[in-house]
């Protein structure tokens, strides 16, 4: 049987991760689109009709669906390459098999969605499980990077470590991570009370019927969501605060990276409320929170290699 090298596995990993993002931007398209509801049935577009007519908003819904076929492909490969991967390890083995796992759920999920015409909390929990995919397919993909044997000590093993300095650095890397999980949460909940349905709206926009949307008032539900916006951003400013004294030149750059997108996601935010909600900028804006998400998660993945390579070390270098 032909193995893979921790490299290829590596490629396949990182292949899962992108497809899984960018099922997640795809399918806020449709909802922009209004389109959610352009096929009506599932697993066929309609319950006579296995293929979408040539229509925009079919094709938008059933082009997404098939997008999602190849989500499912990605994940598989990834369970079966761990598999041949040599050598073989548990823990990848063990996290290719969640995203499956995650993904079946998802089409669940997305069933539902038809079924109970995109009923809002159903919706919500769609994309929240999407994002909980996203964050296992980086610790996948962080993992099928690491050494197959236990990592040496990160830096000179004659160098005094401060365990104070490492374990406030993990601190700020949970703290953002929860931030962000947090903005995440509170952010579904201004889309699932605004104006973007997922489908085509009575009243001269189409012969779907009005959407059920959440009882919270768009302005309000919006500012509590600008208040954990802004919580999360002076979370990164004191991460880069206390990067910028104690870390290294890495350390500086990944969270530059950071707060770079989180002001940009702040700004194009405030943009889309003030010019009424175009699509092209909610759509990005919706790019920007993969993208924000991924480098968060990657982050706190990064802080605890460090922490977990160095702690025994800096136990036994300091005086007791």
């Amino acid at each position: 049987m032909r193995t893979l090298s921790p490299n290829r596995y590596r490629t396949i990993a990182l292949l899962a991760l992108i497809s899984l993002a960018a099922i997640i931007v795809t399918g806020s398209l449709v909802r922009l689109t209004g389109s959610g509801l352009g096929c009506s049935d599932w697993p066929t577009c309609e319950q006579d009709q296995l293929l979408a007519p040539f229509e925009f908003h079919p094709m938008v819904e059933f082009v997404n669906r098939l997008i999602t076929g190849l989500v499912s492909l990605a994940v598989i490969v990834a369970v079966l390459g761990s598999m041949r991967r040599n050598p073989r390890r548990r823990d990848l083995t063990t996290w290719s098999w969640v995203l499956v796992a995650g993904v079946l759920a998802q089409i669940v999920l997305g069933a539902l969605v038809t079924k109970t015409e995109l009923e809002p909390r159903v919706v919500l929990g769609h994309f929240l499980l999407s994002m909980v995919l996203l964050w296992a397919a980086v610790v996948l993909y962080h993992r099928a990077g690491q050494p197959d044997e236990p990592a040496p000590p990160a830096s000179d093993p004659t160098d005094p470590i401060d365990p104070a300095v490492w374990g406030r650095k993990l601190w700020w890397a949970r703290a953002m991570t929860l931030a962000t999980a947090a903005v995440i949460v509170v952010g579904t909940l201004v889309t699932a009370s605004g104006p973007h349905t997922g489908s085509l709206e009575a009243g001269g926009h189409g012969d779907f019927e009005p959407v059920e949307r959440l009882p919270f008032d768009p302005r309000e539900i919006t500012r509590i969501h600008s208040l954990f916006v802004y919580l999360l951003l002076a979370v990164v400013i004191g991460t880069a605060i206390h990067v910028a004294r104690h870390g290294t030149p890495g350390d500086v750059r990944r969270i530059r990276g950071i707060l770079l997108t989180v002001v940009t996601q702040g700004a194009v935010g405030y943009l889309q409320y003030f010019t009424g909600l175009p699509i092209a900028v909610v759509a990005f804006h919706i790019f920007g929170v993969v993208v924000v998400w991924v480098q968060v998660v990657w982050f706190h993945l990064y802080c605890a290699d460090a922490h977990r390579v160095d702690a025994p070390r800096a136990k036994m270098l300091v005086p007791s």
